[in-house]
């Protein structure tokens, strides 16, 4: 099958939904699939308001009509509600051309702790953009409840994975700091909720690795917390297995990769009772979860590392981009004939 990506999120970012989509195409290409990427990278990009790193693209519709029917895909997946998801939507409607789409994050809860637009005024759009979509695919049977009962309709589990040879146990030297060691991981921005950690009093030390709009100002309050920036994945397996608790202080995320990452290296997990660590922890035992995250990360340092790691053994990508596939297949046979009578 040729299948078709269309991201507005991609590389310089490092976040889930990159990786995510990397992740699933290289196990894709395995199955013997062709898998082409729209991105960003093709075209011009100016700066997010409130974040640059991320580019939206500049009035991109023709250049992503010309590369639609130049690949002739037998399935279209756009993974984000952008300026590129906008103009693939646009072209898959008006061409009666069946398409589906991904639930990566809670858009509104971010859009709303940036710049306080109404949770309602958001969904709306959402469900406009959604809806023509033969299937939402979400991360979590949670996340596919809550849009469901929001009204969205065609709502899928698609599940996500680890990358079990680079994240995994490992003696390393412990980082420098008094033990025990606790770590966040991820991007340092508002929406995940990381002053929620930086102002707990705990022993030992705190360590953030990622990049984002916060990072200048929480670097600036917390001046006692060490800060490495962004890691590339087998420097950052090494940080997680140096750390004594991974925590989680998100309460938007759909998911939390990092959370899979951290339980792969057999770091413990410390997070609140929320979608994402009730669905990638669950009963497990691998992570402490508790409305107070002091009491949590206490917890968390209770729990066995291989404890941590046999969880995170239940999820692969081969698993979840079989599952990405097999939402794809009812498409596959309407868009061959489609693509036929366009060209």
């Amino acid at each position: 099958m040729r299948i078709l990506i269309v991201t507005d999120a991609w590389e310089p970012q490092v976040n889930g939904v990159v990786r995510t989509i990397k992740s699933t195409r290289r196990e894709l290409e395995k199955m013997g699939h062709t898998v082409d990427i729209l991105t960003p990278l093709e075209f011009k990009t100016v700066p997010c308001p409130t974040y640059p790193d991320i580019r939206l693209s500049i009035l991109p519709k023709s250049n992503v009509i010309n590369r639609i029917e130049k690949f002739k895909p037998d399935a279209i997946h756009i993974a984000t509600e952008g300026p590129l998801g906008l103009s693939a939507r646009s072209w898959a409607v008006r061409n009666d051309f069946p398409f589906t789409t991904a639930y990566h994050t809670r858009f509104p809860e971010y859009v709303h702790a940036r710049l306080r637009i109404p949770l309602s005024w958001t969904y709306q759009y959402l469900k406009w953009f959604h809806g023509p979509a033969k299937a939402i695919m979400a991360p979590t049977h949670v996340v596919k409840h809550d849009l469901e009962q929001a009204g969205f309709n065609n709502v899928v589990l698609w599940s996500r994975g680890v990358e079990l040879d680079i994240f995994t146990p490992r003696k390393v030297q412990r980082l420098g700091t008094r033990p025990p060691i606790f770590l966040y991981v991820g991007r340092v921005a508002v929406e995940k909720n990381i002053e929620a950690f930086l102002e707990l009093k705990l022993p030992g030390s705190k360590w953030v690795v990622g990049d984002g709009p916060a990072l200048a100002g929480l670097k600036a309050k917390y001046p006692e917390v060490n800060y490495l920036g962004v890691l590339q994945q087998e420097k950052l397996a090494k940080v997680y297995a140096a750390a004594d608790v991974f925590v989680f202080p998100s309460k938007t995320d759909t998911f939390g990769l990092v959370l899979l990452e951290a339980m792969a290296c057999g770091l413990p997990v410390a997070a609140y009772p929320v979608t994402g660590p009730i669905d990638v922890i669950g009963n497990s035992k691998s992570g402490a979860m508790n409305h107070d995250l002091r009491e949590a990360c206490l917890e968390a340092l209770t729990i066995p590392r291989e404890v941590a790691r046999a969880h995170a053994e239940k999820f692969s990508w081969q698993a979840a981009s079989e599952q990405f596939a097999n939402h794809l297949r009812p498409v596959e046979s309407h868009t061959t004939v489609k693509l036929a009578s366009l060209a």
